[in-house]
């Protein structure tokens, strides 16, 4: 009820801006020019009568009758009234001259004309309750002149406003905006800018085409800065836009994203808090997966991440708070599901229990382990290890690298069985982005290794060849896929080329022999305990890559001067570093290029949404130019916003009654009886007896007679005929079109 009023009362409010007259004060000048020379009045009266017939500037003669809404009209009567207002339907003509004033000369009477009928295009069938009988307002009555004035408003609206309110022709800042609002130009057409920014907000709500809402939001964004003037609109739109942004596809996703990012460049460091947190939360809403994921809905999820990333490189010191929050909430998570693995495994040890008891306890912090095994909580990792990776060299997200490197760690260690080694494995690969964005060592090597030495990995797998596994679209395999070959060399694979790429960071450090030993030292060892021919292969071709590496950084450093904690270090085979020389680089590519040609069929290289989407390799700069057509294509469909739905209700009861007439006009004898009972059935959806009563109502017709054929005497009279059972609706979908 509260929504309809403040409807009703934002639409009095359009009305009486659109009006642009002071109606009221002439009135009253005019009854004390009575009172005061009632003889020059009646003067007036004879002579010049038009006088007193006042109509304001900015009215145009085509809607001139009934424009201004009474202001003593209280809210609860707007809600209560239920008549309905004298539409004045607008035509493809009158938009074309109007059109063609703004153009000429910038007709401000034109200008009010325009916003009001693109108030009424965009409340389309609502209900203008609080509108006396003897009111008038515009109507749009065909598609044809919706599109026309949509196209127009949206494409030429900002401009001219613009000009009105002698405003930056492109742009502006907030502090430029808010410096406007105390200017006479702002108390003269502001209202015009709310009228326009507050109705396209209203048909955004309503539109279900995509192409129409894309193209809406890009030409409304072009006055976003004006929002800062209208603070709860503002949060209005930022509500749509991130429901646009999260559950849209293609350039609708792309256009949303564009409209928050120019929002929080443009209106500060308010807004942009507003946006990280709900951008984060639809984010964090789309990852709700399943145990796999699809390869379309990961590069959508992967599009979703990289937007917040670049919002929050507007303003990383006002971000970083906002930062800091979010990786703390996943470090609570984590902290309260080991919290209680170890007092569930104290227990155990000091009470004994038996394996049913134990099984039992398994399966309790199985679920314990789901809270941080799931792809939101996953997914929220690789968005901040995304974030301190584009970032990492600012000194304001520089910070955040140890905490979340040590959450992942403890991610990955939680759960060390078979079963989730490529959970551990996206984990390993974020470590090593962090490690490379912020130049830190990160002790990644030990996850690795461990992997290795599972009886699963050295042991000839039981279960077959099986299919093929693609590690990145899942976070744990059931026990059957284990013992498979596929997975087996999926695993060892992954595990050399991570292992490569960790030591490949400090394949030009002056301490890389100490950091390879402990490495080579187990890489050798499983070498000789793996049985397949080709997986030992594999390891061989690793270690002889590390000794050859030690053996370049050794020769390199026989005659150097400086300690290990010289600042000199840094100094060491820089040239060679910089030009990404060295024996584990090249190493690192090949495998690199190995692993794409592996997947070649499930990653695309140039998708920025993904599969499903329209937009793949389009860079976001493109959907900022202007397109004129783009408008006429848009909105070139029938499309109008939904009636009220007893409008639609009455409609339907009006059609369906005539459709019955007719159809009993057009029924041929010989078949009347099958056809007559057919309709009685199709229209049980909404009032059962209407159809009948209509097809009765004729006197001396034999539609009485036959509407019970083949289920009595066709001489049965209506009483006997409404005690007989009716007949099962299992033929309900059953219509017979005549």
């Amino acid at each position: 009820m509260s929504d309809s009023k403040n409807s009703d009362i934002s639409g009095m409010e359009d009305e009486e801006i659109l009006s642009g007259s002071n109606a009221k004060q002439h009135e009253q000048q005019l009854k004390l020019l009575q009172e005061k020379d009632p003889e020059f009045y009646q003067y007036l009266k004879e002579t010049e009568k038009e006088l007193l017939d006042f109509k304001d500037e900015g009215e145009d003669t085509d809607v001139d009758v009934g424009t201004d809404l009474e202001e003593d009209v209280e809210s609860d009567q707007l809600a209560e009234s239920k008549k309905k207002p004298h539409l004045k339907p607008i035509t493809t003509s009158m938009v074309d001259s109007w059109c063609r004033d703004v153009k000429s000369r910038g007709s401000l009477r034109a200008i009010r004309s325009l916003l009001r009928a693109f108030r009424a295009a965009c409340h389309y069938g609502d209900d203008d309750g609080g509108a006396d009988e003897s009111s008038e307002k515009l109507g749009i009555i065909s598609s044809s002149v919706f599109n026309k004035v949509m196209v127009f408003v949206l494409n030429e609206m900002d401009g001219i406003l613009r000009t009105l309110l002698k405003a930056p022709e492109v742009g502006g800042k907030k502090e430029t905006i808010m410096e406007l609002t105390t200017t006479k130009q702002w108390k003269t057409y502001g209202g015009l800018m709310r009228v326009y920014l507050g109705n396209a907000y209203h048909i955004l709500n309503q539109m279900t085409d995509e192409q129409m809402i894309s193209f809406t939001i890009k030409r409304v964004k072009a006055s976003a800065a004006f929002l800062a003037a209208f603070p709860s609109l503002l949060r209005k739109y930022i509500k749509v836009i991130i429901h646009t942004w999260g559950t849209g596809r293609g350039p609708l996703t792309v256009v949303s994203f564009l409209f928050l990012r120019d929002l929080c460049v443009r209106l500060g460091s308010d807004c942009l808090e507003t946006c990280l947190r709900g951008v984060y939360k639809a984010y964090v809403m789309n990852c709700k997966l399943s145990k796999s994921v699809s390869i379309s809905k990961l590069q959508q999820i992967q599009f979703l991440g990289n937007c917040v990333t670049e919002i929050c490189g507007v303003d990383p010191p006002a971000v970083y708070r906002l930062a800091f929050l979010f990786i703390r909430q996943l470090a609570t998570l984590l902290r309260g599901v080991l919290s209680e693995k170890g007092s569930k495994v104290v227990n155990e040890k000091k009470k004994g229990k038996k394996d049913k008891e134990s099984k039992s306890t398994k399966k309790q912090m199985e679920k314990a382990y789901q809270k941080v095994y799931e792809w939101q909580y996953i997914f929220c990792l690789e968005l901040w290890t995304s974030v301190i990776c584009t970032y990492g060299s600012d000194t304001d997200f520089r910070p955040l690298a140890y905490p979340l490197s040590q959450i992942i760690q403890g991610v990955a260690s939680l759960v060390p069985t078979v079963r989730y080694f490529p959970l551990r494995l996206r984990c390993i690969r974020m470590l090593n982005r962090i490690a490379s964005a912020t130049g830190t060592f990160i002790p990644v090597s030990s996850l690795l290794l461990d992997m290795l030495e599972m009886k699963e990995l050295r042991n000839p797998p039981t279960g077959g060849v099986g299919k093929a596994v693609n590690l990145l679209s899942i976070k744990q395999v059931d026990k059957n896929t284990v013992k498979t070959r596929s997975f087996q060399e999926a695993c060892i694979h992954a595990v050399v080329e991570e292992l490569a790429e960790h030591l490949s960071h400090w394949s030009h450090s002056v301490s890389f022999f100490e950091l390879s030993f402990i490495p080579l030292v187990r890489l050798k060892s499983f070498s000789k305990i793996i049985k397949a021919e080709r997986f030992r292969k594999e390891i061989k071709d690793l270690i002889r890559q590390v000794e050859a590496n030690c053996d370049f950084t050794n020769s390199k450093r026989v005659g150097i001067g400086f300690s290990p904690n010289d600042p000199a270090v840094e100094e060491f085979l820089r040239v060679e570093k910089e030009n990404g020389e060295s024996h584990l680089s090249e190493f690192v590519k090949s495998l690199r290029q190995r692993t794409q040609l592996m997947h070649t069929s499930l990653v695309e290289k140039s998708v920025i949404v993904g599969a499903e989407s329209s937009v793949s390799g389009k860079k976001l700069s493109e959907y900022d130019e202007e397109n004129e057509e783009e408008g006429e294509a848009a909105f070139s469909s029938s499309w109008l916003p939904q009636k009220k739905k007893s409008e639609v209700k009455e409609k339907k009861k009006k059609n369906k009654k005539r459709t019955i007439e007719e159809r009993e006009d057009d029924v041929e004898p010989e078949e009347e009886d099958d056809i007559v009972e057919d309709l009685v059935l199709s229209s049980d959806e909404e009032d059962e007896g209407d159809g009948e009563e209509e097809l009765l109502s004729d006197e001396g017709g034999d539609s009485k007679r036959h509407t019970v054929s083949k289920h009595g005497s066709k001489k049965q009279n209506n009483s006997s005929r409404k005690k007989r059972k009716p007949k099962p609706r299992r033929n309900k979908k059953a219509k017979v079109s005549v």
